[in-house]
């Protein structure tokens, strides 16, 4: 059987919350899916060399001509980020830009059914980084957008081994003067119930829309 759905994950943790979360959404679409986790491969951002004109494949000698290809194929596509300096993270940036690769002139991806996952420490970075991703995703690739969720992430100062002492810790800035990180309980998105249920919800979509 042939993979429908590819779920790509911009997170470099390894069992982040961003790729669980993905794994879940693309098991509940009940298809054939595939999951790539973008730091384990080289995706360079776009370097608008303007090759892949005649065309629309990618001459740059990466790992993303090879993942055009299961990006072209699958009927699917769900893409997690999650959001450093309240941004989109640069794995998932990089990706987005190299999709102009597929977009000019032909548009490749029109049509394709796609869902985000984000990660976010502050609602508002969070709602931000959520409409840039609809907005490329939806209306600059004209795919159909199935739908989006948004769960709680940790604050890496917890993690880092140094967040209670370092003066440029995240971790006071956030919890106060007094906060130490084995105070602060690790947030995991299983335990993020609406979340978790939209994100199933979403999944069965897809399924749903591809059969």
């Amino acid at each position: 059987m042939s993979v429908e759905v590819l779920g790509i994950s911009g997170s470099p943790v390894e069992n982040s919350n961003t790729d669980r979360l993905i794994r879940a959404m693309s098991e509940a679409t009940g298809r054939e899916a595939e999951f790539v986790k973008l730091s384990r491969i080289q995706v360079r951002p776009c370097v608008a060399c303007k090759q892949c004109v005649s065309d629309n494949v990618c001459k740059v000698q990466d790992d993303f001509p090879a993942l055009a290809e299961k990006v072209k194929k699958a009927k699917a596509l769900i893409i997690g980020a999650y959001t450093p300096y309240k941004q989109v993270d640069g794995f998932t940036k990089a990706l987005l830009e190299r999709f102009w690769s597929l977009r000019h002139v032909n548009n490749l991806l029109r049509g394709k059914l796609c869902a985000t996952v984000l990660m976010y420490l502050t609602p508002e970075s969070g709602e931000s980084v959520n409409r840039l991703l609809a907005r490329g995703l939806a209306e600059m690739e004209n795919m159909e957008m199935v739908g989006q969720v948004m769960a709680q992430g940790n604050l890496p100062c917890v993690t880092c081994g140094v967040g209670d002492d370092c003066e440029m810790s995240g971790l006071h800035r956030r919890y106060g003067p007094d906060a130490k990180a084995s105070d602060i309980a690790y947030v995991r998105v299983e335990d993020q119930k609406e979340v978790w249920d939209e994100a199933i919800r979403i999944g069965r979509e897809i399924g749903r829309r591809i059969g």
